[in-house]
């Protein structure tokens, strides 16, 4: 096969760098493998390592310091029969340490290089998760500070299923490249080179230091037998084979008329257990009833059990570009705690917003029109107060009706709770 080197992109590396040997022997393992440019897909971040991508003529992608891999998973798994080769830095792979991680332990097929010349060689030579405690960098004395990490170690104890450590000066580094990239599972390839350009001006570093640093560490160098597992992506479609098919979206057909012809914005202010969120999925659901375009944002605590619950609707004939309610055309206002976390809107009110407000609520100084109801005269729980107000909403006829609440509760709810919804809309009475 012919190379896969971009003529029209020539190496841009500083003489002597060893990332051009790894290019180099990439491109060879492609030619030994017969792989055509459509078939591979190179991802890559920020470094000198991320120029590697634009120096092939393959599929590539060029994201994020430290993400090379999350952008890689997304591709292989759409993509299963593209070769998915990773380059990245010892930089990179220290800022992207989690996503190395998750890696590692799910075994997709994803060829991971990475060139460690154990410094931020393209930002100044700053100190890097792999440099030596002893060197001296532009981090001044930090680098002594911290044990570097050992790539090989990390990966194996995280479940990668092929890894090796090695020099760029191996003879046989295109077929070490080759070997791992036609391991079905996570590959890792720990390159260890020199940035001429930094690193080396500051630190003695040649192929045979490379050599002797090596030496020192046991020998890592192809499959790990008790990580060796099914591959993720196989595993994946396998399992999701045996699942059940999930239904297809609910289709709404437009059978009614609004009562309303504008935008209409509906605010509900509510506490934690009142349902919220709910009403404003019921809202939503009536308005697509009538044709409406919709929207719903939602607001309440990462505690959910207590605390403001809020949900901003809006229905409109036309297209919505902006989800925001400036000023309301309805506020429903049943929880003191969710009045309280809008409390600066009520001012702004003038008599066309129209509040559906529950007796026993403090409401701040508005000018806004007020439509109180005794939920507890009617023996309304506290839990069913939205519900009862989307009643009194569609008896008013305003943003909806009796006829649009009702096809959206029969879309939302069956059987017994359709029935109690039902009962409570149509019971609520308005004065």
């Amino acid at each position: 096969m012919p190379s896969l080197l971009n003529k029209s992109r020539p190496h841009v590396f500083c003489p002597g760098c060893t990332h051009e040997r790894v290019v180099r022997a990439l491109d060879e393992a492609y030619q030994n493998m017969g792989l055509k440019g459509n078939q591979i897909a190179m991802v890559s971040d920020i470094g000198c390592s991320g120029l590697i991508d634009t120096f092939f003529n393959t599929h590539a992608f060029h994201g994020l310091h430290g993400r090379a891999l999350t952008y890689a998973t997304g591709l292989k798994l759409a993509r299963p029969e593209l070769n998915v080769i990773v380059t990245m830095g010892d930089g990179g792979m220290g800022i992207g340490g989690a996503h190395f991680l998750s890696a590692c332990r799910r075994n997709l097929d994803l060829t991971l290089i990475i060139l460690n010349n154990f410094n931020f060689g393209m930002t100044g030579g700053q100190f890097s998760a792999t440099t030596p405690p002893e060197a001296q960098v532009a981090s001044g004395f930090l680098n002594s500070l911290e044990r570097p990490l050992d790539i090989c170690k990390v990966a194996i104890s995280a479940g990668a299923t092929y890894v090796t450590r090695c020099s760029s000066y191996k003879k046989d580094l295109a077929q070490e490249i080759e070997r791992a990239i036609r391991h079905k599972g996570f590959s890792v390839i720990d390159i260890w080179g020199i940035c001429v350009g930094r690193y080396a001006k500051k630190n003695r570093l040649t192929p045979q230091k490379i050599q002797e640093s090596l030496s020192k560490f046991p020998s890592i160098e192809g499959i790990v037998e008790e990580n060796q597992r099914k591959e993720y992506g196989i595993h994946y479609r396998e399992m999701a084979k045996g699942q059940n098919t999930p239904p297809s979206p609910l289709r709404i057909e437009p059978s009614l008329e609004s009562p309303e012809k504008d935008r209409q914005g509906i605010i509900i202010l509510g506490n934690a257990g009142q349902r919220i969120i709910t009403a404003g999925d019921i809202l939503c659901l009536a308005g697509l009833s009538a044709g409406l375009r919709v929207t719903q944002k939602n607001e309440y605590n990462i505690t959910v059990l207590r605390g403001p619950s809020i949900s901003e609707v809006i229905l409109s004939p036309e297209e919505i570009g902006y989800t925001g309610i400036h000023r309301p055309t309805v506020v429903i206002a049943i929880g003191q705690e969710g009045v309280s976390r809008r409390s600066h809107m009520f001012s702004k009110l003038n008599e066309e917003t129209l509040i559906i407000c529950s007796k026993d609520i403090s409401l701040p100084q508005t000018n806004a029109s007020i439509y109180t109801v005794d939920f507890k005269s009617q023996g309304i729980k506290s839990s069913d107060r939205a519900l009862a107000s989307l009643g009194v909403l569609a008896k008013l006829k305003k943003a909806i009706n009796l006829e649009m609440l009702q096809a959206a509760l029969e879309m939302r709810f069956k059987g017994p709770i359709l029935e109690s919804s039902l009962d409570l809309v149509h019971r609520i009475e308005c004065y």
